[in-house]
């Protein structure tokens, strides 16, 4: 338990961090549009059709557009890397599904047509209590538990074999085939994804606090308006 509880609190830090620089540097972008002799920062109600009403503009089109885009790239260049790594079988995956959204939630939302949804309660069922998912990875309850982070569901495939194998393999929706698409995620040791997640965890990090600032300015801006 105490290396899982290590493993996300350095991540809290390295996020922290990461987090502090990428919010330097966009605000230099943006510092770097901004025109020449204007008063005023970027989130500051400006006169309809004043040159600082057109840079909020402008920095709304480099933070939708020209980082935005950047942003994608670069995580369309994580997904292709993890295609150099494999599956080992651990079946830690298939064991211990996690979801915010409980069976009825998640039915709800299978219904609404929401595709994730439905490829779930395609191959997961509900632990019939969390001391069963317990017993499968100890440690990431612990540490939920640790959080308060009790409003989580766990799910299991019944298609597992005792020898940790899919018997329906050919057959594996594509949420199983694309795990994980998160590097984010807590990955056992034993997972053959886990390299991948380390390599490019930093870059994953700073993708991720840049979404998170994108939104910060663009709510900001509009709120301005």
């Amino acid at each position: 338990m105490t290396d899982l509880n290590y493993t996300i609190d350095s991540l809290r830090k390295e996020y922290r961090e990461i987090f502090i620089q990428s919010a330097e540097e966009i605000k230099k972008r943006v510092e770097n549009i901004r025109p020449d002799n204007l008063e005023g920062e970027i989130f500051d109600k400006f006169p309809e059709n004043s040159s600082g009403k057109k840079w909020q503009e402008e920095t709304l089109k480099l933070l939708s557009n020209d980082i935005s885009k950047e942003i994608y790239r670069k995580l369309n260049e994580i997904l292709a890397y993890r295609t150099k790594f494999n599956c080992v079988g651990c079946a830690t995956c298939c064991n211990l599904a996690c979801s915010e959204f409980s069976p009825e939630e998640l039915k709800q939302k299978a219904q609404n047509g929401d595709n994730f949804a439905k490829q779930f309660l395609s191959v997961f069922v509900p632990y019939n209590s969390k001391e069963e998912a317990r017993k499968v990875y100890p440690e990431y309850i612990e540490l939920l538990e640790k959080n308060k982070e009790y409003d989580v569901y766990f799910y299991h495939c019944p298609k597992l074999t005792e020898d940790k194998r899919c018997s329906d393999y050919e057959n594996r929706p594509q949420i199983c085939r694309d795990f994980p698409d998160n590097p984010l995620s807590i990955l056992p040791e034993a997972c053959g994804y886990k390299k991948w997640k380390e390599e490019v965890e930093p870059v994953a990090l700073m993708l991720h606090a840049m979404i998170e600032i994108i939104d910060f300015y663009t709510i900001k801006i509009k709120e301005a308006s």
